[in-house]
């Protein structure tokens, strides 16, 4: 069986994201979403409310063929613990793909040369799609449906007016 990992954020997870998980299952036959916490960001939601989106925004035909794990550290450890040699990576602009070229030399690096990544194109509806965008659109009372699943929608303009109190 090919196992694959989508690592991120999620804060919250947007169309975007459920796209490259959709087109991941085409390649791998489980897909582990990895929701991981950076100490230098601050969230709007905590890593339970991140992983509950996950699975509430996705059909059930993917829901049971992914995993929702978390992490802290470095992802290669966590490949190493889970048996698992390939990253799944969504590509935005060019200036994502410098950046993610960065990461997957330094994973195949690290994992002495295990790690292998696969960059999976942004479709072109969700090419300037990202969660900050989606937040930033939240707080600001715009139309968000565009963006995220229609079962999450209440639940990030919640979120954006308890910040702007």
């Amino acid at each position: 069986m090919r196992v694959g990992i989508y690592a991120g954020s999620f804060d919250p997870i947007t169309k975007g994201h459920q796209d490259i998980i959709r087109r991941a299952l085409k390649i791998v036959d489980k897909l582990i979403v990895l929701v991981v916490n950076n100490p230098s960001k601050k969230y709007w939601f905590n890593i339970e409310e991140r992983e509950a989106m996950i699975l509430e925004s996705m059909e059930s035909q993917y829901r049971e063929k992914i995993e929702i794990h978390r992490y802290e550290g470095l992802l290669v450890d966590f490949m190493r613990e889970k048996g698992v040699n390939l990253l799944i990576r969504g590509l935005r602009a060019v200036s994502d793909y410098e950046y993610e070229m960065g990461y997957a030399f330094t994973n195949k690096e690290l994992s002495q040369g295990k790690a292998e990544t696969i960059f999976i194109p942004a479709s072109r509806e969700y090419m300037y799609l990202s969660s900050s965008g989606v937040r930033e659109i939240a707080i600001n009372q715009g139309d968000i449906s565009a963006y995220v699943d229609k079962a999450l929608e209440e639940k990030i303009k919640l979120r954006a007016k308890e910040l702007v109190k």
